[in-house]
């Protein structure tokens, strides 16, 4: 949504992967761009590799004086495509028996892209925008982190829940490395219609992990990362939707709040000034008290 990963980006070393061998997902990962140009790829081999089948044959097609390769070529394509303009047509048994198996070949791949092209369309997708800086802040006398978060499509989600995990390195006696997740306590976890921004909060007590003056240097010594995860129930498609982000201590912006992007108008609607959603602004420190 905002140009980021929503995870850090991974180099796996020693994996041995091939598209084909797990290629439903891998063609539903792919954008609509690349999607819709391996089908293209893929219509142009396959009346490339049947036009050869009936180039070789001379005389296997009538309707054609001259036997090109072109005609060849898109004599396949109609048949593949079952389009059958009534010009060219099989004239030997072998051009009958290549037709029939192209026939077939098209009839399976249409059914197949049908398929992927309607799964990628069936399938339920968020349009939450995370805010990329996280505001620490004063709030009602209490050291406050906050996160923000809107509903990009403003529809409405309902039931909404938002997790947010801290993974820290840890050690184990023996000196074994592993990843701990940490989740911290919010406010208010849960929201029961997400329509426009959602402002959730962390108080840092006692029990949080980024109490205490050196918190920020354990954290860093820790390999800290923050990872934001969200559900909840679209209500256009009645499906579960998932949105996640993931920040690091870098993105932590001390004695800030985020900027206010909802204003009323006289007119009774809310104005949403998206180009200011990133926005963070310091916290004016409160004058000493005087006696």
């Amino acid at each position: 949504m905002n140009g980021r990963p929503t995870f850090p980006a991974l180099l796996a070393v020693g994996r041995k992967f091939a598209p084909w061998q797990d290629l439903y997902h891998w063609l539903l990962q792919r954008s609509w761009l690349t999607f819709f140009g391996l089908i293209l790829v893929l219509f142009v081999l396959l009346n490339l590799l049947f036009a050869c089948t009936y180039w070789v044959a001379p005389g296997c097609i009538t309707g054609t004086t001259t036997h090109s390769f072109e005609d060849c070529f898109f004599f396949s394509v109609q048949t593949l495509a079952t389009i059958g303009y009534g010009t060219m047509a099989p004239a030997t048994r072998y051009a009958h028996v290549m037709v029939s198996f192209e026939a077939l070949t098209g009839v399976i791949s249409t059914a197949l892209i049908t398929g992927l092209t309607f799964a990628k369309f069936a399938r339920p997708t968020s349009r939450v925008l995370f805010a990329d800086k996280i505001a620490v802040g004063t709030r009602d006398g209490v050291p406050t982190m906050c996160f923000r978060m809107a509903n990009y499509r403003q529809n409405t989600v309902t039931e909404a829940q938002l997790r947010i995990i801290l993974l820290v390195t840890d050690y184990t006696r023996e000196g074994e490395e592993h990843r701990s997740p940490i989740e911290l306590k919010l406010v208010r976890d849960r929201s029961p219609t997400f329509i426009l921004t959602w402002t959730a909060m962390h108080v840092i007590d006692e029990s949080s992990p980024f109490y205490g003056e050196d918190a920020m240097d354990r954290l860093r010594a820790r390999r800290a990362e923050m990872y934001a995860l969200l559900t909840g129930v679209d209500e256009t498609f009645g499906q579960t939707i998932h949105g996640r982000f993931y920040y690091r201590l870098d993105d932590i912006v001390q004695n800030a709040r985020f900027a206010d992007v909802i204003t009323l108008l006289p007119s009774g609607q809310r104005r949403i000034d998206y180009t200011r959603f990133h926005d963070v602004v310091p916290i004016a420190p409160k004058p000493a008290a005087t006696t």
